[in-house]
Order: structure tokens, then sequence, then C-alpha cells
């Protein structure tokens, strides 16, 4: 890594970029930085390790591990990766480990989605389990949003998510936030899922800076089932800010990221597995 800079390489993703390398769906970004080493996210198993180990990162020296949200499939490789690594600080939402599910629309069908690594398990590993739901800087530079204000009409949680099995309590994913930091270029995001919204998250994050750019959107941002409506609209809101990297990726679905790449063939990055990306600080 050069000096002054930020890197970052994706261990999880549901797709693969380079030979000798797997995929899960799931998500895992490592990320070094002048200031110190942060895994954002952990996938769904013991990939994010292997990956790792494939890619000649050292997993065990990540200062930080920071948590988007709740789900098995961002929050399942965590009990391994603390095996090698006892002495990182484990960021997440104090909602980060509780049950929930998701269930088909009529809840004929419904299960457990929930992290499968339990919190006191957590505690037990690491350094320190620290519950956020404020903004933080987590190292020098590099900050959570915390809770991200839902604001806008047309965005919702992206699915049928319930807190308990009866499907009698909808599950809002507060816990769901974004990692952001500044690069020479502007300001960088990175999702998990954006269970709040794109623009709700790139809206927060502008209001938590001042910042009226916006350098990369990166991640998972959960459009599967999005209307014609949202799509138009989030594009609209990558053109205020001026966007010019767009990395849709993970659960945001092949009809939005062909959408998008429609709109900004020039910006689009594909962001599988393996895939490498250094920010000037």
């Amino acid at each position: 890594m050069q000096e002054n800079s930020i890197s970052a390489r994706f261990l999880v993703e549901n797709a693969v970029s380079e030979e000798g390398l797997r995929a899960e769906h799931g998500l895992s970004v490592w990320l070094e930085t002048p200031h110190g080493n942060i895994l954002w996210d952990t996938g769904q198993s013991s990939l994010c390790v292997e990956n790792a180990q494939q890619l000649g990162v050292h997993i065990e020296n990540a200062s930080c591990i920071a948590l988007s949200h709740g789900h098995y499939d961002h929050t399942g490789g965590l009990s391994a990766i603390l095996t090698l690594n006892p002495n990182a600080r484990v960021f997440g939402h104090p909602d980060v480990f509780r049950e929930r599910y998701a269930g088909s629309p009529d809840c004929i069908t419904i299960r457990s989605i929930g992290s499968p690594v339990m919190k006191e398990i957590v505690q037990a590993k690491c350094l320190a389990l620290v519950m956020n739901n404020q903004p933080s800087e987590i190292i020098p530079g590099l900050f959570l949003t915390g809770e991200i204000p839902r604001t806008t009409r047309f965005e919702d949680t992206g699915g049928d998510f319930f807190l308990d099995m009866e499907c009698a309590v909808r599950d809002p994913i507060l816990d769901d936030q974004a990692l952001y930091f500044h690069t020479s270029r502007g300001i960088v995001i990175l999702l998990g899922c954006a269970h709040s919204g794109v623009i709700n998250t790139m809206n927060h994050v502008a209001n938590l800076t001042g910042a009226d750019k916006i350098h990369a959107v990166l991640g998972g941002m959960h459009l599967l089932n999005a209307s014609d409506v949202r799509l138009k609209e989030t594009a609209q809101v990558f053109e205020k800010y001026n966007v010019r990297m767009i990395g849709p990726c993970h659960c945001t679905g092949e009809r939005a990221k062909t959408f998008f790449r429609s709109l900004f063939p020039g910006r689009m990055i594909e962001c599988a597995t393996g895939k490498h990306l250094a920010f000037a600080h």
C-alpha cells in the first residue's frame, strides 16, 4: 500500500474476479489504511479467511472488524476470523446479534437469517465489542454512519424481513449502517446491503460530512425488488452527488446493475471477489 492511501480488497462477494478464489452469497472487504487495517463484514462462512490467505492478506492484523448489519451473509465468518485474530475490536449496532427471519410474501415459508454467531461468543473471543448506533470514528479517518434516517417515500428494507417466526413484526433493520472515508477525490461509501436505502445512506453521509460530492459508492444495494421509480430516483441522486465510481454488487440484483450500467457506462465497476481498489488519502 502506498503511503497516505487507502486500499480496498473484496475478500467475499457473490462472484469471482481472480482465479484460485471462491465466491459465496455474502460480502467482506479488507481495508488497509495508514492508521490500521479494517475488515468490513465477514461473509457467511470461513471463506473470508481462505480467500484472504490466497490473496496474501493478513487478516490476523485487522485492528477492527466492522459489521454493516446482523444478517448471516455478513457475520457468518466472524468466529473463524476471531480465532485467528483475538486482538481485534468488533463494531456493530446494538441490534446486530438479534434473531431475525425472512419470509415469503404470504409467510408460508420462513427461515432464520440472523447472525449464526452469538454475542457472548464474540465478546469472549475479541479484544472489545463496541456497540454503536451513532456515527463513530473507528480508526482515524474511517467512520461508521450509525443508524441511517429513513426519509425517502419509496425506499424500504428490500424484502420481507421479520423479527419473529410468525411474521407478525416487521424488521426495520435499524442496525444497517455504512462505512465511509475521505479521499483526495471525495467521499467513499462502503455499503453492506443498504437496507436503509442507498439514497438515505448517501444523504446521511452528506449531512454528516458537509460534502456535496461523493466519489464512490460500493457494495450491496438490495435493489432486487426495486420499482422503476426507486431505480430512477437512485440514479438521479448518484448524479446529484456526481458519483464517479459506482460499484453495485452482492444483493443489488442484475436488473438494477443493468439499469445503472446503461446510464453510467464510464462509472460502473465490478466488485467481485478479488477486486482491488486504491484511493489516495
